[in-house]
């Protein structure tokens, strides 16, 4: 690093801890491939914004309580180093960092990160199922299908694949919250298959009494032989323990008899646990809750009406809304008016107003708008869990902001005595129930309106006021893209001999699996493109091999990332996995140093891509083009590749 260079990082080095809250506010600093990282004290005391218009910033995000600064690859290596003898600090870890960032989290944050987690694994198969059952809804009330019998077949078709979807919904949080909390995934789709066997009897069967229900008497406990179906929180507590319950076996028995001994201790004591603990305090915990929310509405008035539609979405979480037919149901008998669904039908749109103000806040963020539209549309068919579990409860304040919604919508219901004279559909289709008595349908449109308006509006303000301490910022400002790298003492130095064949442009499979868009990757950094266009290829082996001719620039000892420059001075960096640098080179083996010269198909990393994903990392690899010359990166379509095919070409923009 030349003495210019120093006097530049110094500069930057001081913007940052100035605009940081000061030295005595930042508690720890590191970084990856890509990213300075800092952990500080109080992030109210950090001006992010400020921080995207520093000299060489490419972005800044907040993430995991970390934030992060985004310079690219080599730059932030020399600017870490600076800013930490600036600061009389060593650097740290990723490993430590993420610990330092861990002790901040307060117990209900720590929950509420790990059920994000949880979710987002299993979201794509929530948005379909919710999806398909709005459209059975609106395509099952339209007379000219039930004389259609093409129609009629292809509606069935729909609410069997959506049913079956939210019917296994149990499984699905008990594999991925196995695989979020260490254990195997194999291990969570097994008690998965326990906890909705067709050998115990259906729970909402069982709830309406309408089966009979078997009971065993074990060690004096009697043991209810019910499935498990809507027991999300049953899954998750079951998660845990199985997941845990594998870690432990995994560890302790012999090596010799493992495969067979570990998972069937794992199997046998998570059933058992299952039955016997688990699952009584799972479904008495959510059992109650949903009693509690009932008598509320009937004993206190408006002041039970606003509690119940300000809370009811939080039930969604547990499964057990489901048990609320029933209640509806004998609210018809005995009434003939259900005050119920108008009050869960404004909880739901009112989440659906949260998730249009986390979007409205995060307009730039392409991927921001790509999960949000689809779940406001499946709100509206009364579906919230892609809302909830995609938006909301993931970045916090939205969720806070749907229940204030709520509550208002559902002080309209008590006032306007807004009742409907059926159940099973809310918002959109749920008109065709409400009571038009008293103006029934003008009040039910009224009230959907204000809470949508409500939670669209207190999700705003709440993240305006809260979202540097509450929640991660998605959106990364671009105006600073690629202005980082523009000056030529900042590139990364390409060959000092270079052949006489000239680089083709041709960028080949740096590994065996599917090609998929860079867009497409569960990294905001890399799929808003601030470093640079790319693709990302999801791989089925750990081994990772040179696209292009070129020069090793940088290589990561943790062994997740290497930048090269190709002889037309063109600057790569390939990404092994997200969030790898966590595990510290931990399953990674790096085959290249810095100046090494490569040709296509050289290997440069392997890793045990089975033991990464156990550990609960997504494996997909980028590779992004960070400096590109004023060349256009043209892709070829997605599929499967193998080593060596063209899968995208650098061309002259002309």
């Amino acid at each position: 690093m030349n003495e210019e260079k120093r006097v530049r990082y110094e500069a930057i080095s001081e913007k940052i801890t100035q605009l940081a809250g000061g030295r005595e506010n930042i508690v720890g600093l590191a970084h990856c491939a890509t990213r300075l990282r800092l952990v500080l004290a109080d992030n109210e005391k950090a001006d992010i914004k400020a921080m995207e218009e520093v000299d060489l910033v490419k972005g800044v995000f907040v993430a995991g309580d970390q934030v992060q600064i985004i310079f690219g690859t080599g730059l932030v290596n020399d600017v870490c180093e600076v800013m930490g003898e600036l600061n009389h600090m060593n650097t740290m870890s990723l490993g430590d960092l993420k610990t330092k960032a861990g002790q901040k989290m307060n117990p209900l944050q720590k929950a509420l990160k790990a059920l994000s987690d949880v979710f987002i694994e299993i979201m794509p198969g929530i948005l379909a199922a919710a999806l398909l059952t709005g459209l059975s809804s609106v395509l099952g009330n339209l007379p000219a299908v039930e004389s259609n019998e093409t129609l009629y077949g292809i509606v069935r078709l729909i609410n069997i694949s959506s049913g079956a979807i939210f019917g296994f919904l149990p499984l699905c949080v008990a594999y991925s919250t196995v695989k979020r909390f260490g254990g195997r995934p194999i291990m969570g789709i097994v008690i998965g298959c326990i906890m909705l066997s067709n050998s115990l009897a259906d729970a909402y069967a069982a709830a309406q009494g309408t089966v009979d229900v078997t009971t065993l008497h074990i060690f004096g406990f009697n043991v209810e032989l019910v499935g498990f179906q809507g027991g999300i929180i049953v899954a998750l507590l079951i998660g845990i323990v199985t997941a845990k319950l594998d870690q432990f076996f995994e560890k302790k028995v012999p090596e010799m008899i493992r495969l067979l001994v570990s998972p069937l201790l794992t199997t046998l004591i998570s059933s058992f646990l299952l039955f016997l603990l688990i699952g009584p305090i799972g479904r008495g915990l959510a059992s109650g809750i949903t009693a509690g929310l009932v008598w509320m509405t009937k004993n206190l008035g408006i002041v039970g009406y606003v509690v119940f539609s300000g809370v009811q979405q939080l039930i969604v979480i547990t499964g057990l809304h489901h048990v609320f037919g029933a209640i509806e149901t004998q609210l018809l008998v005995d009434t003939g008016r259900n005050f119920l669904n108008p009050l869960m039908s404004v909880a739901i749109i009112a989440q659906g107003g949260a998730v249009l103000g986390y979007m409205v806040r995060n307009l730039k963020n392409a991927k921001a708008k790509e999960l949000c539209i689809p779940s406001f549309v499946s709100v509206l068919f009364g579906i919230t869990e892609p809302a909830l579990f995609g938006v909301n409860i993931r970045y916090r304040y939205p969720l806070a902001g749907g229940c204030i919604g709520g509550a208002v919508g559902g002080a309209i219901v008590y006032l306007t005595n807004l009742a409907a004279l059926g159940f099973g559909t809310t918002v959109v289709p749920g008109i065709a129930l409400a009571d038009p008595t008293n103006h029934g349908y003008v009040n039910y449109v009224i009230a959907h309106l204000v809470a949508l308006g409500v939670g669209f509006i207190a999700t705003v303000i709440m993240g305006t006021v809260f979202e540097k301490k509450n929640s991660k910022i998605d959106s990364i400002t671009a105006g600073n893209i690629g202005s980082a790298n523009k000056n030529s003492d900042e590139k990364v130095i390409s060959f000092e001999q270079k052949t006489e064949e000239q680089n083709d442009g041709v960028i080949t499979a740096y590994a065996n699996g599917e090609l998929t868009e860079i867009e497409k990757v569960n990294d905001e950094t890399f799929a808003s493109k601030v470093l640079g266009d790319g693709i990302a290829i999801i791989p089925e082996d750990g081994n990772v091999y040179a696209p292009v001719d070129g020069e090793i620039s940088v290589a990561i000892e943790s062994g997740h990332a290497v930048g090269f420059t190709d002889m037309n001075g063109t600057v790569y960096l390939i990404h092994i996995g997200i969030d790898t640098v966590q595990l510290n080179g931990k399953y990674f083996k790096v085959n290249v140093q810095v100046g090494d010269q490569i040709k296509r198909g050289d290997l440069l990393v392997t890793f045990d891509k089975e033991k990464v994903e156990k550990a609960g990392f997504d494996t997909a690899c980028m590779l992004i083009v960070t400096e590109a010359n004023g060349k256009t990166l043209n892709k070829t379509k997605e599929r499967k590749v193998k080593v060596g095919e063209e899968v995208a070409i650098l061309e002259n923009n002309d």
